[in-house]
């Protein structure tokens, strides 16, 4: 069924349309082997793409309680996503770190994700995706969130 663009507030149709793209590829990925992963475990796994964190840290860039952030690792930890290792800096902290089968499930999704846009760019033509795109680029940094996906900081609204 299409839904009449007119009917939507703009914020919806692009939440929508991003839970409906996400929802694809989560299916995809299952298809691929990886069923065992959550949109919600990307919330972390962006922090501790880029290097290695300790617990604190990620607590305060996920704007969460610290019990709130171990609660999330131990599940990823239970799952193999994570592990935890001493800080070579200070062996009291643990730092965390991302396991072969998140960093796998990275580039998965990574791949899932170009596959679908290059599907949205066959059957919608590359104009109006890239359109699109710039659109919702726009309105992300005017309104102050550029910021936080350049700094891997992105969550959401509270």
């Amino acid at each position: 069924m299409v839904v009449h663009p007119s009917s939507l507030d703009l914020s919806l149709t692009a939440l929508f349309a991003g839970w409906a793209m996400t929802d694809e590829a989560q299916r995809r990925l299952a298809d691929h082997g990886f069923g065992d992963l959550r949109f919600n475990d990307g919330v972390v796994i962006q922090h501790v793409l880029a290097a290695p964190l300790a617990i604190t840290a990620l607590a305060e860039r996920m704007g969460v309680t610290q019990q709130a952030a171990s609660k999330a690792v131990a599940d990823l930890e239970r799952r193999g996503l994570l592990r935890r290792e001493p800080d070579p800096a200070d062996a009291r902290t643990k730092l965390l770190h991302l396991t072969a089968h998140a960093r796998a499930a990275v580039e998965a999704t990574r791949e899932v994700r170009r596959e679908l846009q290059d599907e949205l760019i066959a059957e919608y033509g590359a104009e109006r995706v890239d359109d699109a795109r710039e659109l919702l680029a726009s309105i992300i940094g005017r309104l102050g969130g550029g910021d936080a996906i350049r700094g891997r900081r992105v969550r959401p609204p509270r």
